[in-house]
């Protein structure tokens, strides 16, 4: 497989009416994601309910995640989390006046 050079910093819309999703590598049982989110949250009507552990950290930006327990854990620039599978989840904020720049890896 050839090498391929990217930056996360590349490509990051001035405008951002909704959260981006782009896939960086996926090789087997891993999966390595760049989102980009500017005042989104998850859906109200719903969790994130994963098969796969979840390793985030935010690069840029600001966000918190609220579990189903209630529990909310804020993420600034810096900051990582691991999520277990099937730990339910949502986005509860992100930064409007900033672009948060995530990156995750999903993982069996």
């Amino acid at each position: 497989m050839p090498e391929q050079r990217a930056n996360l910093y590349d490509a990051i819309p001035a405008e951002l009416p909704q959260e981006m999703f782009s896939d960086l590598l996926t090789a087997g049982s891993v999966r390595i994601e760049r989102i980009l989110s500017r005042g989104q949250t998850s859906p109200a009507s719903g969790w994130y309910d994963q098969d796969e552990h979840e390793w985030v950290l935010v690069l840029e930006g600001a966000a918190e995640l609220t579990y189903a327990s209630g529990e909310v854990v804020r993420l600034e620039r810096g900051d990582y989390l691991n999520i277990p599978a099937h730990r339910r989840h949502r986005v509860s904020w992100t930064d409007p006046d900033q672009t948060t720049l995530w990156l995750a890896v999903f993982y069996r």
